[in-house]
């Protein structure tokens, strides 16, 4: 299938990572499981919650900070490279796919990308460095340099709306695919697990490859 297939997309979850040391979220012993999700409203509204906030997001930055994209990364990149796969929707925030050489077009990052932060006023983008400074030095989460707006990990929080741009994106690519592949993923966040679902209804060839029945 993989060999006749041109606009191939692979859908992957957090265990396309976790062979690089990067454990995913809801397995026994996973992040979610030693702290409760802080919802985005929350985050909204609490100076409190949003220092909190930060700082669990630098103790997941450090899991992936050091990490190097794996086999499945490269694996995936080369079918890019030989033009079977034509899109990679991930769900992962570690920025993996386009560090094993994924370019960043072919790349849907529906839940965003943990490498930056961006103000949720002006959309200014910020270094991570300079918000852990603010963090660490000043003991409070960061403001944003430009307008002086909530700023915020780019990554897609508990109760934050879904990126309409990138889930369109996804859309569109997976009722053009001829072939759809979703690895590392338990398909069970929603919307996003909905992707395989529509390839299946759409009649495109599915193939799901997880550690689950």
């Amino acid at each position: 299938m993989v060999q006749r297939a041109s606009r191939a997309v692979v859908f992957t979850g957090a265990g396309m990572s976790t062979e690089c040391g990067i454990p995913d979220f809801r397995s026994a012993g996973g992040f979610w499981t030693k702290y409760k999700p802080i919802q985005f409203q929350e985050f909204l509204a609490s100076e409190e919650t949003r220092l909190e906030a930060w700082r669990r997001f630098f103790v997941i930055r450090d899991t992936f900070a050091s990490a190097q994209p794996g086999p499945g990364h490269r694996a995936v990149a080369d079918l890019v490279a030989r033009g079977h796969v034509s899109t990679v929707i991930t769900q992962n925030i570690d920025d993996m796919h386009a560090r094993a050489g994924v370019p960043r077009e072919r790349i849907i990052e529906i839940h965003g990308n943990g490498t930056y932060a961006r103000c949720l006023s002006c959309g200014e983008r910020h270094d991570l460095d300079w918000a852990f400074e603010r963090v660490e030095r000043e003991v409070r989460a960061p403001s944003c340099v430009a307008c002086g707006g909530i700023v915020k990990s780019a990554t897609i929080s508990f109760g934050q709306a879904m990126p309409e741009q990138e889930m369109a994106d996804a859309r569109a690519a997976t009722f053009n695919a001829d072939l759809f592949i979703a690895t590392g993923s338990s398909l069970q966040v929603f919307p996003a697990a909905g992707f395989p679902v529509t390839a299946k209804h759409n009649r495109t060839p599915l193939v799901i490859l997880n550690r689950e029945p």
